[in-house]
């Protein structure tokens, strides 16, 4: 192959091609091409226009996306959960287990067979086991469960008292207006709001189970989420709610979910 001057016809450049030449320099170029496009595509930013490709700042904002969205599921799951053993707290009921009425009217009208009712020998060596021994031990269990010293919210008159046949699950203590309200014990504010029927709310956890209820207050003097000391002014007396009956302090004491005599472990003398 010769490249010539149009005018003069001077030979300028020549080349000596041959089939092999062809296709070592159409292989090399093929090489050199793919090799520059796999670059092109590995390390620039030209493969997110490619379909299939994304970008690796995409991925992962994906994958924090996805771990910010876990934990909020169990947040969630965990704020319902706490929020099922505050309602009956919130609205002074009782927790009721409900009752299968048609498992207990069919349990009666069972039929039974009183020849099977005898008792074996190994039956009644084993009855007589059992009633040698304490049916009820109460005290082991109980003080290995409560073993905590409760502080008085509050001293004055008693004007009602725990009674939860009457769904009423605190005691109400009178006293002046604007007389401190303490906390029973070291714990956690885990309420503090304004509440159409009882007023100024403020419940506190103090861990192993107990949780106090301070109702009708004029005022709050700890928010959601502050830690209190036993005997820290937490709030003051007031008359506030709908349910109020004149400036007391409503104290309701949980234990396990489940309302409790408050005068069984404070002393209000």
């Amino acid at each position: 192959m010769v490249v010539l001057n149009e005018d003069t016809f001077q030979e300028r450049l020549s080349f000596k091609l041959t089939i092999l030449n062809i296709f070592v320099y159409g292989g090399v170029f093929s090489v050199v091409v793919i090799a520059l496009t796999t670059v092109l595509i590995a390390y620039t930013p030209i493969r997110e226009y490619i379909p299939g490709y994304t970008s690796t700042q995409l991925k992962k904002d994906a994958s924090k996306l996805l771990y910010q969205t876990d934990s909020i599921k169990n947040r969630l799951r965990f704020i319902e959960n706490y929020t099922k053993v505050l309602l009956p707290i919130l609205s002074g009921e009782k927790p009721i287990t409900e009752i299968d009425i048609d498992s207990l009217k069919k349990s009666s009208a069972l039929t039974i067979d009183e020849n099977k009712l005898d008792a074996s020998k190994a039956d009644s060596l084993f009855r007589e086991k059992i009633e040698s021994k304490d049916r009820f031990p109460l005290f082991d269990k109980a003080e290995n469960k409560i073993d905590m010293v409760f502080f008085a919210p509050l001293t004055g008159n008693i004007i009602q008292e725990f009674n939860p046949d009457e769904k009423h699950f605190a005691i109400d203590i009178t006293q002046k207006t604007g007389t401190p309200v303490k906390a029973i014990e070291d714990g956690r504010v885990i309420f503090s709001e304004w509440t159409t029927e009882t007023g100024y709310v403020m419940i506190i956890e103090h861990g192993t189970g107990f949780i106090s209820v301070y109702k009708h207050n004029g005022a709050l003097l700890k928010e959601q989420g502050d830690f209190v000391k036993s005997g820290e002014a937490i709030a003051t007396v007031g008359s506030t709610g709908e349910l109020t009956t004149g400036p007391h302090l409503h104290f309701e004491l949980w234990y396990n979910s489940y309302p409790v005599n408050p005068k069984n472990y404070i002393d209000f003398k």
